[in-house]
């Protein structure tokens, strides 16, 4: 029975990477066959990076497929001033309440997501 590394990557560990070294960083972690739970999200061009990234390595690595990519965000069901405070601290430090789980496509068959979970399904031996 093969072993399934989730690694948990704290926001802290990313933040003061320039935008292409935030996903060399990620797809080295998913290139070890590692499922990446990250504290936070990738803004969306860097999401898009990732996933063309992804695209051009698919037939130059043996046995790589690419990732799949899914993001659990809370709900704020806060009052508008609230709402506003956390805008605010969104844009100055970035979305930190948000997870995100990047995994391997030879591992993860698929991810499933609703407003309060994530499915994992994983691919067995």
């Amino acid at each position: 029975m093969s072993k399934l590394t989730i690694q948990f990557i704290p926001y802290a560990e990313i933040d003061n990477l320039k935008s292409g070294e935030r996903i060399k960083k990620l797809l080295k972690v998913v290139l070890e066959n590692k499922i990446i739970v990250l504290q936070g999200k990738l803004k969306p061009e860097e999401e898009a990076r990732l996933i063309e990234d992804t695209m051009a390595l698919i037939g130059h690595i043996k046995g790589f497929k690419g990732v799949e990519l899914a993001v659990l965000s809370p709900k704020s069901k806060s009052p508008m001033l609230t709402g506003l405070k956390s805008g605010i601290s969104k844009f100055l430090v970035g979305d930190r309440e948000s997870i995100t789980l990047i995994g391997p496509a030879t591992i993860i068959r698929e991810m499933k997501k609703d407003p309060s979970k994530i499915e994992l399904m994983i691919r067995g031996k």
